[in-house]
């Protein structure tokens, strides 16, 4: 859909180039402005094609100010914008076959999936923890929603999948059921909640582990009855107020 939409911007784009170019040609061919008289919407249209394409011909040129100005904005603004468009499709469509060439490899490594960890979105817990298991050479994939996540995660060696993790369907392709631990790290407290119950039904050995991001995540993942629920800000707050309550108490015996 995306692809579609800049193919249309550009198509556009270039078509209000040619009916600048030829209008313009044609009006100011009509003045003297080049060293032949444009009388025809075809000549003007052939000059325009000519000038974009930088062929040059050379059978009509400017010769005054006034025409040279406005080949110069022709020439720019035609080459900027196929330029634009021919590295911008270019670019989405090797992404594409790219995508579509990495999916097809790794389905063969997804059927050969046991004993592994899962790491399930990609937030500041589960970034530190594929760092770790990276470096421990664990046997661990990454499922993230994200495109441009998981295109920077391959880059750099992860072994990172683009799919989406609310899906059952999806999730049920990473062999899940013989996984060792899963965690689920996701932002989005309902998302991470409703992950975590499709997850359930296709794990039941598993060891699920779920990061809450906040108070009310916790509360809900609690009565999910998983094996660990992690509330990063929670557990800060009670080591500070341990070390705070020691510091009292020290200063109190002094």
């Amino acid at each position: 859909m995306e692809v579609n939409k800049q193919i249309i911007f550009y198509v556009l784009a270039i078509a209000a180039v040619v009916i600048y170019g030829t209008a313009g040609s044609y009006i100011l061919g009509q003045s003297g402005n080049f060293n032949i008289h444009i009388n025809s919407l075809v000549t003007a249209l052939y000059f325009t094609v000519v000038t974009i394409s930088t062929v040059g011909y050379g059978d009509i040129t400017p010769v005054t100010e006034l025409g040279r100005i406005f080949v110069i904005i022709l020439i720019i603004s035609g080459l900027s914008i196929f330029l634009s468009a021919v590295t911008t499709l270019s670019s989405d469509f090797l992404s594409a076959r790219v995508e579509k060439m990495y999916s097809g490899l790794n389905s063969v490594n997804k059927k050969k999936m046991r004993n592994h960890i899962v790491l399930v979105g990609y937030d500041s817990a589960n970034e530190i923890i594929s760092h770790k298991l990276k470096a421990q050479r664990r046997n661990f994939i990454i499922i993230t929603a994200d495109k441009p996540t998981a295109e920077m995660l391959r880059r750099k060696g992860y072994p990172a999948f683009l799919e989406d993790y609310t899906s059952k369907s999806e999730l049920e392709k990473f062999n899940l059921e013989k996984a060792t631990d899963i965690v689920i790290d996701i932002r989005d407290s309902s998302k991470v909640v409703y992950v975590v119950l499709v997850i359930k039904k296709i794990a039941k050995n598993a060891r699920i582990s779920a990061i809450a991001h906040n108070t009310d995540a916790e509360l809900h993942l609690n009565d999910l009855e998983i094996a660990n629920v992690i509330n990063p800000v929670t557990i800060t707050a009670d080591i500070l107020t341990k070390a705070l309550d020691k510091d009292q108490d020290t200063a109190s015996g002094e």
